[in-house]
């Protein structure tokens, strides 16, 4: 795109494929754009629907109210060739915040396959079609960005973000060690501006540490809509749903089936379900996806608007390391409570599918930025 950068960097080298059977995307309710909606106001006009929400759009109906769109049959798209821009697009996120940068869905099973085409050149081709919306985003971000900078510097919060990520990337290893991130959310709450230089973590509260990942990933988990809850799409393509219940302190697993109907496959109780170190081989995989979420444009924005919905109390090095360090304690959790119900571990298999799980909620995280 002239006089436009975008940053490919996440999707470099790597390849995507949309995997049969498994149709994760089609439980994601669809956007129908202006130029969009006469096919389907033509051809399906009982499909489209105000989405539910404080920004509700126009979209496509979903099956039952909570299931997949209601033109998937067989894990097949009855209009394929009609699908809307956000179905073209998944599993790529164009998200617009200081840069433009092209992010990569791994929610999505096709993109852990190794198999399918060059995700490079469709991302490229995805942005070129989208160049007036990607543009008119770039507009409005840079207006607010340049109003949450001018915030930071009269809060005296302000920090440099290409400094705050180089101190991650020296010491990405050390975020896969609880002991390290249970050091690291402790100094957020006394230094007014922490470095990670000279941290020496002792031994884990890991009672401490799991209260505070089950408060995070159970707020995620408590939908009283099923539409509203995150999806673990697994091995065998079944779409796991896990609600929680803060109330009776239990979490029930659920499979939604094709038609929009879910059936209980089992229950614990969250004291059940202790967070648990990740073996070697699974802190390998974690480490990877730490340094793609430190490189993330859409996880800098979250920060910034976690920030911005706090008043600008925290310097921005304190609010980036508590962000990530609630992240992967998150992902632990998840892959503790994937292992309670399905026996997945904590090895690369136990993680992995844990940020399979997770993945989707975090690009969906708010952030001041917003993807087009």
């Amino acid at each position: 795109m002239a006089n436009l950068e975008v940053d490919y960097s996440e999707v470099l080298g790597k390849k995507a494929e949309c995997p049969d059977g498994c149709g994760l995307c089609c439980l994601c309710q669809p956007e129908v754009l202006a130029e969009e909606r006469h096919f389907f106001e033509r051809e399906h006009s009982r499909s489209l629907v105000r989405s539910k929400g404080p920004e509700p759009y126009l979209a496509l109906a979903l099956k039952k109210g909570k299931g997949s769109c209601v033109f998937l049959n067989g894990r097949r798209c009855a209009v394929y060739e009609n699908r809307p821009t956000y179905c073209r697009q998944f599993p790529y996120h164009i998200y617009v915040g200081d840069k433009v940068k092209v992010e990569l869905d791994l929610s999505c099973r096709g993109v852990w396959t190794e198999k399918g085409v060059d995700a490079k050149a469709e991302a490229e081709e995805i942005v070129r079609k989208a160049e007036g919306r990607i543009r008119r985003a770039v507009r409005e971000a840079g207006e607010v960005y340049s109003e949450f900078y001018r915030n930071c510097r009269e809060a005296g919060v302000l920090g440099d973000p290409a400094e705050i990520r180089r101190m991650v990337s020296e010491n990405a290893d050390r975020f896969t060690d609880p002991a390290f991130i249970g050091k690291v959310m402790e100094m957020t709450l006394i230094e007014p501006s922490m470095t990670l230089d000279g941290i020496k973590e002792g031994p884990a509260d890991m009672d401490e540490l799991n209260d505070a990942a089950m408060e995070t990933a159970m707020e995620s988990m408590a939908a009283e809509d099923p539409v509203n809850a995150p999806v673990y799409c697994d091995e065998e393509w079944n779409w796991n749903i896990f609600l929680a219940d803060g109330m009776s302190g239990r979490i029930d697993w659920m499979v939604l089936d094709d038609e929009g109907d879910l059936a209980k496959k089992g229950s614990a109780r969250t004291s059940d379900i202790k967070i648990r170190e990740p073996d070697p081989d699974g802190k390998e995989i974690l480490k990877r996806y730490i340094s793609i979420l430190n490189q993330r444009e859409s996880f800098l924005g979250n920060v910034f608007s976690l920030m911005d919905a706090t008043g600008y109390e925290d310097d921005m090095s304190n609010a980036y390391y508590g962000c990530l360090s609630t992240t992967v304690l998150d992902i632990l959790w998840r892959a503790s409570m994937l292992d309670h119900f399905m026996g997945t571990g904590m090895g690369e298999r136990g993680i992995r599918e844990a940020i399979i799980f997770y993945d989707m909620d975090r690009l969906d995280a708010p952030a001041i930025g917003a993807f087009v």
